[in-house]
């Protein structure tokens, strides 16, 4: 394997040539999408949940997804690892499959990480699955392939900052232990971002781009990312790729939908998602258990109630789940998280017409005792927790009728000036303890 100096500086020709690319030729201020992308977001958010994969170079280590950085390894020692990188138990088809199982419209698959490695055999870097590894494989090809045949979207995940890479510079407030220089040229380094995308939208058929690291540059105020370029660029190359970041701040102009992160919008638990909610397409992130990297000791997994009600949560505040496994270095999905998959799939083969397909937010805010969904003139009340046997809700708008989603039996209601009141036979959080689900019909 190429040592890293000159793995950094592969492909120089072409990233000359990059640097009079389209994706470098356009500015994205007075955006305004075309009609192919305002469809692409509605098919987004009709598809309602996702899942999202962490896999590259660290998953070896199974540490998660930092551990370069945790750890402060120097990234020339680290990039050694590759050679050891063989997943042999890495199916495409398996992997696309129990995502689509699980009732997940789309899958995101991290392409490039921080650390700088690339799952797919791009022109711009040696430091690749193909060319630094024995697998020899395309990962992102073989997933794009089988997203096609099974009926997935297929999204791709690039980092903007890069451990590794000399010309990724000024430094940022990550990865400052990795034994890079001091300086390096952030035109190659942007040439480069730049060269990569246009692989990723025009030869592997990004459906989405989901920006991450942003954030890295904080500690260096008025560090220009050049967005307005890269995203003009991406969509000259298909105005219907959608375009996300994932840098916890209003969103810039050329963007088509905004991201939280381990929160549902409106929350902020976790201080990453404290901005203001835009009229764009929404999608939350959220872990399967701790870490978005595969790590052996966190076992800590969500419950398969807690992963449902997570979708309900966010479906009612009008967003996608964006749910993250870890693949381990073998090249499988654990099975843990496979199990979980399987449980929210049995519950959305009932229920999934509640939360995605055309069903949004529903005209009732969220609740003390959940949220709703709607599709047209038809509301969804998904109960969480509530332990009385009467329900008395903000609605105004007449009603035709009311039943229990599952059973079909009508529920006695009474509407009056101030709302409506429901009666239930047995309390909802009784009946059904993970989500009791009212179809309230409009007139």
């Amino acid at each position: 394997m190429k040592s890293l100096s000159t793995i950094t500086r592969v492909g120089t020709l072409a990233l000359g040539l990059a640097l009079l690319a389209p994706l470098n030729t356009y500015a994205q201020k007075g955006y305004k999408p075309t009609k192919e992308n305002l469809a692409a977001r509605e098919q987004f958010r009709n598809r309602g949940f996702g899942v999202f994969l962490h896999w590259g170079l660290y998953s070896m280590f199974a540490q998660g997804e930092w551990y370069m950085t945790n750890a402060n390894l120097n990234h020339a020692e680290y990039a050694k690892s590759a050679a050891a990188f063989y997943p042999a138990q890495f199916d495409a088809a398996k992997w696309v499959a129990a995502i689509k199982a699980s009732g997940a419209g789309y899958l995101t698959i991290t392409s490039r990480h921080h650390e700088g490695f690339s799952l797919w055999n791009t022109k711009y870097s040696d430091y690749n699955i193909v060319k630094a590894t024995p697998f020899k494989r395309d990962v992102l090809a073989e997933l794009r392939d089988e997203c096609r045949k099974q009926g997935l979207g297929f999204h791709i995940y690039y980092s903007l900052l890069d451990w590794t890479r000399d010309d990724y510079y000024p430094i940022g407030r990550t990865g400052q232990g990795t034994g890079r220089t001091t300086h390096g040229d952030w035109k190659t380094y942007d040439a480069f971002m730049n060269a990569q995308l246009k692989e990723l939208v025009q030869d592997y058929g990004a459906e989405a781009i989901w920006f991450d690291g942003e954030w890295d540059q904080d500690i260096n105020p008025g560090f220009d990312w050049n967005f307005n370029k890269m995203y003009s660029g991406i969509h000259a190359l298909n105005s219907a790729c959608l375009i996300g970041n994932n840098h916890h701040g209003e969103v810039h102009e050329g963007e088509d939908f905004q991201m939280f992160e381990r929160d549902v919008p409106g929350a902020n638990t976790a201080g990453l998602s404290g901005q203001a909610i835009s009229k764009l397409p929404i999608e939350t992130c959220q872990t399967m258990n701790g870490m978005w990297g595969y790590k052996i000791v966190d076992q800590n997994y969500k419950s398969d109630a807690t992963l449902i009600r997570l979708l309900v949560e966010t479906a009612g505040r009008n967003a996608n789940l964006l749910l993250n496994i870890g693949p381990e270095a073998s090249g499988v999905l654990p099975a843990t998280a496979v199990e979980r998959l399987e449980k929210i799939g049995q519950w959305m083969k009932t229920n999934g017409v509640t939360v995605k397909d055309g069903v949004r937010g529903g005209i009732i805010p969220p609740q003390e005792w959940g949220v709703t969904t709607q599709k047209g003139k038809t509301l969804y009340l998904h109960i969480l927790s509530w332990k009385s046997r009467m329900l008395s809700l903000p609605l105004t708008d007449k009603v035709k009728s009311v039943v229990a989603f599952e059973s079909r039996r009508a529920i006695p209601f009474q509407q009056t000036k101030a709302g409506l009141t429901l009666t239930f036979d047995k309390a909802p959080s009784e009946a059904n303890p993970i989500d009791y689900i009212v179809e309230v019909t409009l007139k």
